[in-house]
């Protein structure tokens, strides 16, 4: 059951488009989507624990009310239902990030003017491909597929909780250009990766009503940090446990990595922008508290009965393969990419204000009370990269208050619609976005959602 309960844990638990805080620099959060951005306040730190806290999920090719609806059918035929709509290039995700603390500062004079930040932040990620096949095979058995090749490769999934201490270093080297680099040390207190599996099954009926049942497999599931747990012989309590291990391994305790981001921002004419960014290019190596699982093998039957599976059940279906490829261990150190994220921009403001309404020195995009612009972004992962295209608008609504509407077209939806808002009363910031809000009059029925929310003290910059 152990390389089944690793693959429940990841549907249920990678990062996303974050197309409302991309490049809506009065927020210093952007500096995390770009090292490069073009950020005007003097210094910043982030109320700790509550200066950025981000939720995000979604699925492909089916929604919770598919799952979940009180309609009186029976789980099981909802299950059928779901994986009878959706293919194998289906996934579901999901992401979740706290900032333990953030701060920020501009250094050098107005003649070399940079920026420093840094800061420490958990993340959970999760990404699993809809394993069509496996999961046919798991629901009905193989006696109503005679001659179907059941591809075992369909089954894909990662997962990782990690923790992020990150030093970030922005410099303006002309007035058209800003370009940014932050370094990170990524700490794993919890990975599970199984992507590159590969084989088959097959049930064909030959002469005198003999079946050829074959199985040939190449699965295998790496894990780090939770060898103790995975253990079939474990008896401690799971919640004291995790209060011990979770802060030693998130404060370099655990299996680390290093990674980097790359930004710039340009302006090619005043009230022109364009912008690009390249998000977490970084590895973490994995040789602590390994415990890796393989299914491979060939397994070829010969016989009149037919009855894999013939229970009809994933536990059956389990115990059925376990049978003909049996289960190894090993304790092999690998490797993971972090999930790389591109984005860019590109943006043109409008309604120029006065120089008397302004002060120029230090207020973000003083000149401009409105902009309009379009972002695209791109994601790695398993197999073809995530895409999304974003229109947007953003606007000074009053002193101290800014918004940003955005329409997103991407693999969850066609009418994905954005809001985000910042305020900064004095030196007191806080921040609210989400996006899909017109799935919000029914949430079960949204493929995506998208929720952050913060506060910080700033000095100077974005408050007009």
């Amino acid at each position: 059951m152990t390389i089944l309960l690793c693959l429940t844990i990841s549907f249920y638990c990678f990062s996303q488009n974050k197309e409302v805080l991309y490049n809506f620099t009065p927020q210093p959060q952007s500096l995390l989507l770009n090292p490069g951005a073009d950020v005007k306040y003097k210094w910043f730190f982030g109320v700790p624990l509550l200066s950025g806290i981000s939720v995000n999920g979604g699925s492909t090719g089916f929604d919770a009310y598919s799952l979940f609806a009180n309609n009186n059918v029976d789980f099981s035929i909802k299950v059928q239902n779901v994986v009878d709509s959706t293919s194998r290039n289906d996934y579901v995700t999901a992401n979740q990030q706290l900032e333990i603390f953030t701060a920020g500062l501009r250094i050098g004079g107005e003649e070399n003017p940079s920026y420093l930040s840094f800061g420490m932040y958990q993340e959970l990620d999760s990404f699993i491909y809809i394993p069509k096949d496996p999961a046919i095979l798991a629901l009905y058995g193989n006696k109503d597929y005679i001659g179907k090749s059941f591809n075992l490769g369909d089954l894909s999934a990662k997962a990782e909780v990690l923790s992020v201490f990150h030093v970030g270093f922005n410099k303006q080297l002309n007035e058209k250009l800003t370009v940014g680099i932050r370094g990170k040390i990524y700490s794993s207190i919890f990975n599970a990766t199984s992507t590159h599996n590969s084989g088959y099954f097959y049930t064909v009926q030959g002469s005198n009503l003999i079946y050829d049942q074959v199985i040939k497999s190449d699965i295998q599931l790496n894990t780090s940090g939770a060898a103790k747990y995975l253990d079939e012989n474990y008896d401690g309590d799971l919640a004291t446990d995790f209060r011990k291990d979770i802060p030693k391994k998130a404060f370099f305790g655990g299996n680390l990595g290093l990674g980097m981001d790359l930004g710039l921002t340009y302006y090619p004419q005043k009230n022109i922008q364009l912008t690009a960014s390249l998000v977490d290019f970084g590895f973490i190596s994995h040789s602590k508290d390994v415990v890796n699982y393989t299914f491979k093998g060939e397994y070829d039957h010969k016989g009149v009965v037919n009855d894999f599976n013939d229970q009809g059940t994933a536990e059956d279906a389990y115990q059925d393969f376990k049978k003909a490829i049996p289960k190894e261990a090993s304790y092999d150190k690998y490797t993971t990419q972090r999930p790389l994220k591109f984005y860019s921009s590109f943006q043109y403001s409008f309604e120029e204000e006065r120089q008397t309404e302004c002060d120029c020195a230090t207020d973000e995009e003083s000149w401009y009370r409105s902009a309009v612009g379009a972002q695209f972004f791109a994601m790695s992962t398993p197999r073809t990269p995530m895409l999304a295209l974003t229109a947007y608008y953003r606007r000074r609504i009053l002193k101290g208050l800014q918004m940003k509407a955005t329409y997103t077209i991407d693999s969850y939806s066609f009418s994905n619609i954005g809001l985000g808002l910042t305020t900064k009363i004095g030196m007191f910031n806080f921040y609210a976005m989400a996006d899909n809000l017109l799935a919000y009059s029914d949430l079960s029925k949204a493929n995506a959602l998208t929720f952050q929310i913060g506060f910080n003290i700033i000095a100077g910059g974005s408050s007009k």
